[in-house]
């Protein structure tokens, strides 16, 4: 089928735009600069035009819907406009269009309330209780996708969790800019056990996803690579990769959590042109455990992830070579 994918200029959106093109569907793709992915059509637009929201449902039987705002920081209202608002214009195009499945890419962080997720599923949505305001919005559209799931339109919501790899530059990029000015501390003792993906597993399960979407649509799913490990590990190998020092020093995780409040009534105010260096949301997410229960995933979507964490951290490392 022809199938839409937006938010492709990104990560993971690139990983997965090949991945569907490579499973033998025709791709075409909205965001506001060029994919760089070879063979799809690019539509160029965004989410919040309504104008290239429909060109780009025309024809189409399947959304993968990844464009986002994704920051620690910024306005409130653009977060909302974009996450939710943006998620809904499209929705409305795709069932004008008759599009029959949808995708609606998610976080773990809809869920999260700051404390300690071990071992768990994909609970409900909770915008109410989300940490920010990127989660709170993520946690709306989330719910508003999934209320649209019915007769003409199967929507399943998929949350990867922290997906790194080669050519990331969000949170690879930023650990390794950190570590190498010595500005990276593991929080507490960093034994917190947490979750990632790697990117190319996070696509797979999206295409999986897609594939299966009418037999598990009005569900939600946590996408991770099933292997735990304690952050300080983590922050080490993706900085032994890039050829950088890994942190050696520590910071309290109260300590970390009130200068991330601090931080942020600053930036308020402030903002710097680039993202915070610290946030309450952050530190809770880099002193807390976080890692879950993948049997549900595994066994709905029909899918399991193909590289380990191991060999992603090789790959990580000859990117950089």
């Amino acid at each position: 089928m022809r199938v839409l994918v937006t938010g492709a200029s990104g990560l993971l959106g690139r990983a997965t735009a090949a991945a569907v093109r490579d499973a033998g569907h025709d791709v075409r793709t909205l965001q506001r600069r060029p994919s760089g992915v070879d063979r799809v059509e690019d539509a160029l637009g965004s989410v919040l035009d309504a104008d290239a929201i429909d060109r780009a449902v025309d024809g189409v039987g399947a959304v993968l819907h990844l464009a986002a705002k994704v920051s620690l920081t910024g306005d409130p209202t653009e977060f909302y406009a974009v996450n939710v608002g943006g998620t809904r214009m499209l929705l409305d195009a795709a069932e004008r269009a008759g599009v029959r499945r949808f995708v609606y890419v998610s976080s773990p962080s809809v869920t999260h309330t700051g404390a300690s997720i071990v071992g768990e599923g994909a609970g409900p949505a909770n915008p109410e209780r989300a940490r920010g305001d990127y989660a709170r919005t993520k946690a709306e559209a989330e719910l508003l996708a999934l209320s649209r799931d019915g007769s003409g339109l199967a929507v399943v919501a998929i949350r990867p969790h922290l997906v790194w790899g080669p050519g990331d530059t969000q949170l690879v990029a930023r650990i390794v800019e950190r570590a190498r000015a010595g500005r990276l501390p593991i929080l507490g003792s960093g034994a917190a056990l947490i979750d990632t993906t790697y990117v190319d597993n996070a696509a797979s399960a999206l295409l999986a996803a897609l594939e299966r979407a009418e037999e598990v649509g009005g569900r939600s799913y946590v996408v991770t690579n099933g292997e735990p490990r304690p952050v300080a590990e983590l922050l080490a190998g993706m900085c032994r990769a890039a050829g950088v020092r890994p942190p050696s020093w520590s910071v309290p995780a109260a300590a970390a959590r009130a200068a991330g409040g601090a931080v942020e009534t600053v930036w308020r105010f402030a903002p710097g042109e680039d993202e915070p260096p610290m946030t309450r949301f952050l530190a809770e997410q880099l002193s807390t455990a976080h890692w879950f229960d993948q049997r549900a995933t595994r066994r709905d979507l029909q899918w399991a992830p193909a590289v380990l964490l191991d060999e992603g951290f090789r790959r990580l490392a000859a990117s950089y070579r």
